[in-house]
């Protein structure tokens, strides 16, 4: 549900990169990359050039945000050389500050064909790659729910398009080539929501949805997942299929797992309702309850400020006044260490 701006950036000094395997600061390289001093466990989801509190706050104050909460992850989405050019200094500031920036790379499925998309995804790959080095790449938001056949969980492969998938397929493989292009190093990050995770199972062993197989695999380094209010339980998810404990699914595909979007819808209740649900056992501390029976890694909020998409913000859409989810936020990262 990211859906709009990001960062790149052209700094340059000895950044330090976040080591996907610990979560810890990796030991400092002579390249320009997004750094983090510490744990990567909490973050926040930002929408820079996205207009709103994220154009009108500076970088700095973000950042001063960021660090008063706890948050030292920074997701924002980049979906063109342009976007990606024009927040140089805000990953750079943000890597100066201790936080990690990374990109998620917004890819769409206007496409023709699967080679159509898979240079489309090459082009925007490298292209945000050459506008700044970071430690993570998120390759395409949810694309997996824009192949989906009809009202259906995602749990199997014939729930899919085949056509649809072929093309979000092509768009993925491009985006992770062009990436590998410039930073060869790049951890590339891949996921989806709900109960999509049948997308992902085909990726990962060269299958499609019209049930043939041998076709061109797909390798990542970190599974994100996204998980709202409405959606209860994520290890007890409940759809036409049956109930399914989805954390469990994505850590037996074998790679680290963020849950990289994680909020309360603003029509839960209240704002202390909200702010409550927030941190509480079907949340945040559930999530670090189960870290390390899953191998999550990092869990990232949706989002620093009220926008476009929703008052779903810790804070009001003037980048000032904060909300009771954000004191609450505040609070769980203190007395929960990561």
């Amino acid at each position: 549900m990211l859906a709009s701006a990001l960062l790149a950036a052209c700094g340059g000094g000895n950044d330090s990169a976040v080591d996907a395997a610990t979560g810890k600061a990796a030991t400092p390289k002579a390249t320009s990359k997004a750094a983090s001093n510490g744990s990567i466990f909490y973050g926040m989801n930002g929408h820079n050039t996205n207009g709103g509190a994220y154009d009108a706050t500076s970088p700095q104050t973000q950042l001063a945000q960021l660090q008063d909460l706890g948050a030292t992850i920074y997701r924002n989405d980049v979906y063109s050389a342009t976007s990606a050019a024009a927040l140089a200094n805000v990953a750079k500031v943000m890597a100066d500050g201790g936080v990690t920036m990374y990109p998620v790379l917004m890819a769409n499925l206007n496409y023709n064909s699967e080679d159509d998309a898979y240079h489309a995804g090459y082009q925007l790959g490298q292209q945000t790659a050459s506008s700044y080095h970071y430690a993570y790449y998120e390759v395409g938001n949810e694309l997996e729910a824009k192949t989906l056949n009809g009202n259906v969980d995602g749990v199997l492969w014939k729930h899919y398009d085949n056509s649809s998938y072929m093309l979000a397929r092509g768009a993925i493989r491009g985006m992770i080539a062009g990436v590998k292009s410039v930073d060869a190093s790049a951890k590339i990050i891949l996921g989806g929501t709900w109960l999509h995770y049948a997308f992902f199972q085909m990726l990962a062993d060269g299958s499609q949805p019209d049930g043939t197989w041998g076709h061109p695999a797909v390798s990542w380094d970190i599974t994100s997942w996204h998980w709202y209010s409405n959606e209860g339980d994520i290890t007890n998810a409940c759809g036409g299929t049956g109930c399914h404990d989805v954390l469990q699914v994505l850590h037996n595909m074998g790679k680290p797992i963020w849950i990289n979007e994680f909020g309360v819808r603003p029509d839960y209740g209240s704002v202390n309702q909200i702010a409550s649900y927030l941190t509480g056992d079907t949340m945040m501390a559930q999530y670090v309850s189960v870290a390390s029976k899953y191998n999550i890694q990092s869990i990232q909020g949706f989002q620093l400020y009220d926008d476009s998409e929703g008052n779903y913000g810790l804070i009001e859409g003037d980048g000032t006044t904060k909300k009771p989810a954000y004191y609450s936020y505040k609070s769980f990262v203190q007395s929960h260490p990561m």
